[in-house]
């Protein structure tokens, strides 16, 4: 059911295509999700950007 929905999507789409402005902007924010990923795999993140992991239940 949920591939039917994802047709009927993908259909509105070819119909309706997005502005280029709105696929650039997209395009922007995974490039600056994949810098961000790539600064931290080389471990130049700044310490007190990396949040704490908590406990999942406290004790």
């Amino acid at each position: 059911m949920h591939n039917l929905m994802w047709l009927v999507r993908a259909a509105r789409w070819v119909r309706n295509p997005p502005s280029a402005k709105m696929v650039m902007m997209v395009f922007g924010i995974i490039a600056v999700g994949l810098i961000i990923a790539g600064v931290e795999m080389l471990g130049y993140w700044p310490e007190w950007a990396t949040m704490e992991r908590q406990p999942r239940f406290p004790r």
